[in-house]
């Protein structure tokens, strides 16, 4: 089953399928050793990595198993990152959710908007009843936007990856339909 990423717009925020004119923006993104520092894989060196990228966002929406997007500012277009809900299991009605930012877009609240645009589409979209995600625990803002949205961090997983050589530890979040509490913030039509 195919599942077409959304087009959706906040207050502030663009939310957009990617496009091969991405390329650039996202290789710049996650070339970065200071963006990339909580991640469990290396920063890219090869721009070829932001096109299989951009081909995997596609799959991603052919097989049904989730949409990944691309945040701009709506202002000026400036590119934010991009957000996305994988693992999409209509069957235990469960995804994962993810984001990565700009370091000159963070905080701004841009990740807990693009966020919530996201899951209140999922919630409506895919009639989801649990949205899990990670964060290394060192990273705390990432645990902070989570939690703004509504996530209840659920535990620990021990020494789970290993980033940039060093053995690191993840918090797993968890969001409930029946916690799910949305904006109150106006979005315009979609």
């Amino acid at each position: 089953m195919t599942l077409a990423t959304p087009i959706l717009r906040t207050t502030r925020l663009r939310l957009r399928p990617f496009t091969e004119a991405d390329a650039d923006l996202l290789f710049a993104l996650h070339s970065s050793t200071h963006v990339m520092r909580y991640w469990d894989s290396a920063p890219w060196k090869d721009r070829a990595r932001a096109e299989r990228f951009i081909a995997m966002c596609g799959r991603i929406a052919d097989e049904g198993t989730g949409a990944r997007v691309a945040i701009d500012r709506a202002s000026d277009g400036a590119f934010v990152g991009w957000c996305g809900l994988t693992n999409w299991d209509p069957d235990n009605r469960s995804a994962s959710l993810g984001y990565c930012l700009d370091p000159a877009m963070w905080g701004h609240g841009y990740a807990t908007e693009a966020a919530r645009a996201l899951l209140q589409w999922a919630f409506d979209t895919l009639d989801l009843n649990r949205v899990q995600a990670e964060a290394d625990t060192r990273n705390a803002a990432s645990g902070r936007v989570l939690e703004k949205i509504g996530f209840v961090r659920e535990g620990t997983l021990r020494e789970d990856c290993v980033v940039n050589g060093e053995v690191s530890d993840s918090w797993v979040f968890g969001l409930l339909r029946r916690e799910w509490r949305p904006s109150t913030m106006p979005m315009p039509a979609r």
